[in-house]
């Protein structure tokens, strides 16, 4: 009686720990240690070299509302962060109450959550991905026939699609992908018709254009506080860009090029991408190390691009061909 006392209590000991295992791999899925885990050393400084962006395009436009309601007093990100760290990072049981709780904490103290575990790793990886797309900017508006300039606190990041042309999608990232190599897929596609004008979804600065054999005719432009790069790919044959230089400081909203089918060729300009799409990928970059080294960190746009799907940039055609936006905003994080 006792061997058999002794062999269920080993049983019941062994299938309590892999439950457990298996509840921590889902709440972090890189491993027991958890967020822990996520940051590297460089030259002894440390960062974080992993970000599973998972929040939802519903999650995002409640944490704005309240961001907006509250003119920046509580940011987006950190009611975001709250979440990621309830949540683990699962947003699959996102509950409006919750954000409303978080609110109400971070209203009364910015310092709320400060000890909650993990909080801090979600408030500056989610921070990463969104603190530029809330803020103040300008514009001019009309009121009465007359334009006037001006301050407003809302979102300032555009759909990379601009207003009035039509895309598809799906949620594609980590698909695999065999050009050249096997590889996963890092960015995400969008569907649409050559010549189709791409805006930029955040203010920055061009930091590489020109040819690539997988991205075709692409762009790169890094935001200005060099945590986010976003990579904009197979552009339109013969006609990419519209003045784009590396170096070139552009804004929100403003088009940068054309959608086209170019890539997957060593030869320049070729159209070898079966179906006309934007890919556009975002790289969030902790330590210049990751920029083009190990821990590289892209995350998955598809809830972010519908979430942005509600700012669309209106364009139109000057007579040089190329495509402006009709209401420019003034970004105020552009440096002097």
């Amino acid at each position: 009686m006792y061997f058999l006392h002794k062999k269920n209590r080993k049983a019941h000991v062994i299938y309590s720990l892999i439950a457990a295992v298996l509840a921590v791999s889902l709440l972090f899925p890189r491993g027991i240690g958890g967020a822990a885990e996520a940051y590297a050393l460089s030259d002894g400084v440390k960062y974080i070299k992993w970000v599973d962006f998972d929040v939802t395009a519903e999650a995002m436009r409640d944490a704005a509302v309240l961001d907006i309601e509250s003119e920046g007093n509580v940011s987006f990100s950190s009611l975001l962060a709250y979440l990621g760290a309830k949540y683990g990072g699962n947003f699959k049981n996102y509950k409006k109450s919750d954000l409303s709780y978080a609110y109400e904490k971070l209203s009364d103290s910015p310092d709320a959550f400060k000890d909650m575990k993990f909080y801090s790793y979600y408030k500056e990886a989610y921070g990463a991905v969104l603190d530029g797309m809330i803020g103040e900017y300008g514009v001019y508006e009309e009121t009465d026939g007359r334009y006037e300039y001006k301050l407003k606190y809302g979102v300032k990041a555009f759909s990379p699609f601009a207003a009035g042309y039509h895309y598809s999608d799906y949620d594609d990232f980590g698909a695999s992908r065999t050009y050249g190599y096997a590889r996963h897929h890092l960015g995400h596609d969008m569907l649409g018709s050559v010549g189709t004008p791409i805006v930029a979804i955040e203010s920055g600065y061009v930091e590489c254009v020109g040819w690539n054999q997988y991205g075709g005719w692409r762009i790169g432009i890094r935001s200005f506080d060099g945590k986010r790069y976003y990579y904009y790919a197979h552009l339109r044959k013969g006609h990419p860009y519209n003045d784009m230089y590396e170096g070139k400081i552009v804004t929100a909203g403003e088009v940068i090029g054309y959608l086209g089918m170019t890539g997957y060729s060593a030869k320049e300009d070729t159209n070898n991408i079966n179906v006309p799409h934007l890919h556009v990928g975002l790289q969030l970059i902790f330590n210049e190390v990751q920029k083009d080294g190990t821990n590289q960190i892209w995350i998955d746009l598809y809830e972010l691009t519908k979430f942005l799907s509600s700012y669309r940039s209106a364009v139109y055609r000057k007579d040089d061909g190329e495509y402006y936006p009709v209401n420019p905003i003034a970004d105020f994080t552009i440096p002097d």
